[in-house]
């Protein structure tokens, strides 16, 4: 059931909840041009310096359906506030580190807050505005500002980075996030009184967190340790058992964290499917694009940065016709064609690539890629909403972004492997091999791509359950 428009400021509470998701791409991006100055004043080795960004990752991944439950069942504004006050109060203490380990731990608490803001504003936009062409509409504002928000990072990163150091990229993020947690008092509407009869499920949450946290861990770390060496297969092991026991504590607790009972429902399956693949082959440009810009073209961090300003502002393009293409065209139909203009794109920039190509020989690979991205964003998180409760909306925006998060550690792991599979013992980044193994990284993402054109179109249009039956599915699960 949605809110009335006119119990709440629609527009205040929409520029709230885009700040939310401009806030996380920022965090997303603006650390990696600052990370060479962090390594060399604070003495940190480059094991350390993965997980500075790693810290980030492995908290928000493992974290999601934490945040989605603690959004059903405390209240969305309130955690929203909350996960707006962790990220500021994260942001300060990473800015004033120094040592390796705080800032590490400050991250860390970055991907907290971001793991209870993205459930959380994904559930207000899916209950305050109605399904169709208002959500379709605060969805795209959202899609934009995650737009934004990925292009400012490596720009703000670059320039901040250079002229103040690299504490700034960290404490720019303090005065916005403290806004936003304050004005959400009066922007958002009251939570409504909570259920009575619902509980946290304490040992769901901790084995799935705990599960989804070391999974992710050793997807990020799998390509340094070595995917066979004891570390790697040990990790696999326990995180393995650690989600099946969730699964079970689910199948017997009263009031589960997670309704299976959600997964009948073949747009979520859908949406969890896309969100991962969206993440191995659009979300790992940045990666293999940046290597290649800086040890192919021998570019600067900061002129590398700059060249993923057009894509993002195309992107927004994408977006755009997005809006304009759902009121005609089924979600289905844009979605398959955003995954066929991303594989084509990729494509395109994986043969424009080998040394000696300039940037302008990219562009036109990069712009049907980021119009692509940018039409598959929109439609695959409107997909992730469809005909689910009310009550379930947090959870349910939890699994589709605890997915995308493992597609993206999970697909970065597999083209990096793929990009060194041809690399000899000693190749430097620069020696031709590792060259042609990040442009072959990039046809692996094609690859990908290319799968969620299959998935789009087994996405056909059905019958939708309604609130009452699915509550009532969920409740025999109990």
């Amino acid at each position: 059931m949605t809110h009335s428009l006119h119990s709440f400021p629609p527009r205040l509470a929409l520029t709230l909840l885009a700040m939310a998701q401009l806030i996380i791409a920022l965090d997303a991006t603006i650390i990696f041009v600052a990370l060479h100055e962090m390594g060399v004043q604070l003495q940190i080795n480059a094991q350390q310096l993965q997980w500075i960004v790693s810290g980030y990752t492995v908290a928000f991944g493992g974290c999601l359906l934490l945040g989605g439950r603690a959004a059903d069942l405390l209240g969305r504004r309130r955690i929203y506030r909350l996960g707006m006050g962790l990220f500021a109060l994260a942001s300060l203490v990473g800015g004033f580190s120094t040592s390796a380990w705080l800032l590490i731990g400050a991250r860390a608490v970055q991907g907290i807050g971001a793991a209870l803001l993205f459930p959380a504003t994904l559930a207000l936009i899916n209950t305050l505005y109605a399904e169709g062409a208002p959500r379709n509409r605060a969805l795209a504002i959202w899609s934009m500002a995650s737009a934004g928000g990925l292009a400012l990072g490596t720009l703000l990163g670059g320039v901040l980075t250079q002229s103040f150091g690299w504490s700034s990229v960290l404490l720019v993020i303090v005065p916005f996030a403290s806004a936003c947690a304050l004005l959400g008092g009066w922007w958002l509407p009251r939570d409504p009184a909570p259920q009575v009869g619902r509980s946290f499920d304490l040992a769901g949450c901790f084995t799935v967190t705990l599960g989804g946290s070391l999974l992710v861990t050793t997807l990020v770390q799998g390509p340094e340790w070595g995917w066979l060496a004891p570390r790697t297969l040990g990790c696999l092991v326990v995180s393995a058992l650690l989600l099946v026991a969730f699964v079970q504590i689910e199948q017997r607790s009263r009031d589960p964290l997670m309704q299976f009972a959600l997964l009948r429902l073949r747009s979520l399956r859908a949406a969890m499917l896309l969100t991962l693949l969206f993440m191995s082959s659009f979300g790992v440009q940045y990666y293999f694009l940046a290597l290649y810009f800086q040890d192919g073209y021998g570019w600067t961090a900061l002129q590398a940065g700059l060249a993923f300003l057009p894509p993002t502002l195309v992107c927004t393009f994408g977006i755009k016709i997005t809006e304009r293409m759902l009121t005609r065209r089924s979600p289905r139909q844009v979605l398959a064609l955003g995954m066929a203009a991303g594989a084509v794109g990729i494509t395109a920039v994986a043969m424009a690539l080998p040394f000696g190509a300039t940037y302008w020989a990219l562009l036109p690979g990069i712009v049907v890629l980021s119009i692509g991205q940018g039409m598959t964003w929109t439609a695959m998180w409107i997909v992730a909403g469809q005909g689910v409760p009310a009550a379930q909306q947090g959870v349910a925006s939890g699994m589709a972004a605890t997915a995308q998060q493992i597609g993206g550690a999970l697909g970065l792991a597999v083209l990096v492997m793929l990009a060194n599979a041809g690399r000899g013992a000693g190749a430097a980044g620069t020696s031709p091999e590792a060259l042609q193994g990040l442009v072959n990284a990039q046809y692996g993402a094609a690859a990908f791509a290319l799968l969620g054109v299959g998935v789009a179109l087994w996405l056909r249009p059905q019958p939708q359950p309604d609130d009452a039956a699915l509550q009532a599915a969920c409740a025999t699960e109990r």
